[in-house]
């Protein structure tokens, strides 16, 4: 006989898999209004997805999860590599790509010079440090756009905070605090401007009315080609660090 759980706790089930030999993130979620388990790869994140009904016994989890063994492992295996931040590696800051240097005596922090981004210190330390830099360079871009937008329809900013969501690149808080994904950094700039319009936006209207476009339109050069930019680009960034 098969024990069910009460709804409510998340199941206990492996938070990682074993595909071909290597650990692969596992994420379940319960939910009450579906009737039976479904199975993705969430490509953006590079993990396995596994929504149940609640109270779904673990073990019949696990079972569900070794039947789609071989379709996991396929799609697995067409999921694009990670791009980590090493001497050599090129990354995009604002549709510009750049080769990440290490320059071991460099003085001053990392910078952007010349099409490249210049990395000091020791080589193990290259990777936090281009993050780091990004991480920065996001924040400084961000917040000016949006205050400065702000300005112009008569708002104000609470905050700003750069985080690295994965389902969504920006929101706006009843509070008028806006947070931004730190890979639109990553973004061409067009792109980037427009994921600060459409948030201050939420300042005037906090939903997507016709107004709110409005606004949106009146705060960015373009709306439609970004839109269609991230839909087309977005999971690719995940990829980077």
């Amino acid at each position: 006989m098969t024990t069910r759980r009460p709804p409510g706790a998340a199941p206990k089930g492996p938070r990682a898999l074993a595909i071909a030999g290597l650990p692969v993130p596992l994420e379940l979620r319960e939910s009450t209004r579906t009737r039976r388990m479904t199975l993705r790869v969430d490509a953006g994140r590079g993990l396995v997805q596994v929504v149940v009904p609640a109270g779904m016994a673990e073990t019949e989890v696990h079972r569900f999860i070794l039947r789609h063994d071989g379709w996991l492992r396929a799609r697995l295996e067409q999921l694009p590599p990670r791009l980590p931040f090493v001497d050599g590696a090129v990354v995009p800051v604002l549709g510009r790509d750049h080769v990440i240097r290490h320059v071991p005596d460099l003085r001053g922090g990392t910078r952007r010079e010349d099409g490249a981004l210049l990395v000091g210190g020791r080589p193990e330390h290259v990777e936090r440090r281009v993050h780091d830099h990004l991480i920065a360079e996001a924040r400084r871009e961000l917040a000016e756009r949006a205050r400065a937008k702000a300005t112009r329809i008569g708002k104000r900013v609470a905050a700003v905070t750069v985080r690295d969501t994965r389902s969504r690149w920006g929101s706006c808080a009843s509070s008028g605090r806006l947070s931004f994904s730190w890979r639109l950094i990553l973004t061409p700039e067009a792109v980037l401007d427009y994921v600060v319009a459409h948030e201050v936006a939420h300042l005037v209207e906090m939903n997507h009315s016709a107004r709110f476009w409005a606004v949106c339109a009146t705060l960015t050069a373009e709306v439609k080609g970004p839109r269609a930019w991230l839909k087309a680009n977005g999971a690719r960034l995940l990829r980077y660090g």
